[in-house]
């Protein structure tokens, strides 16, 4: 039998979420600031690249998608956390991309919810 509290369960998923937060951040910009530093902030070259052959543009797709996805979800989910704080993974999703705004957001609805 499972003796853990719904506490224990919901620390357990906050710190996998800040553990992905941590790694959907490290691992995009280990490649996007190598770029940014030799091209500077090139965006018809980065554009370029992004799209450069099918399976980058299956990916970039992919990551439109989901941060799409995200922006809806956090509009209409009325768990969100209140105020300016679930604004947060919405600019983390723009500054970073998916890999950070949604494990950022499920923290933070999960932190609201153990409040």
């Amino acid at each position: 039998m499972n003796s853990s509290s719904p506490a224990q369960k919901s620390n357990a998923s906050q710190a996998v979420y800040l553990v992905l937060c941590v790694l959907g951040t490290a691992l995009p910009l280990w490649y996007f600031v190598p770029f940014l530093l030799h091209n500077g902030l090139n965006l018809p070259l980065f554009v370029h690249q992004l799209f450069a052959n099918q399976i980058s543009s299956f990916f970039a797709m992919d990551v439109l998608v989901s941060v799409i996805t995200l922006w809806s979800f956090v509009r209409r989910d009325k768990d969100r956390p209140k105020g300016w704080i679930s604004a947060l993974p919405l600019a983390a999703s723009l500054i970073v991309g998916g890999s950070l705004g949604w494990p950022l957001y499920l923290y933070l609805r999960d932190a609201r919810k153990t409040e």
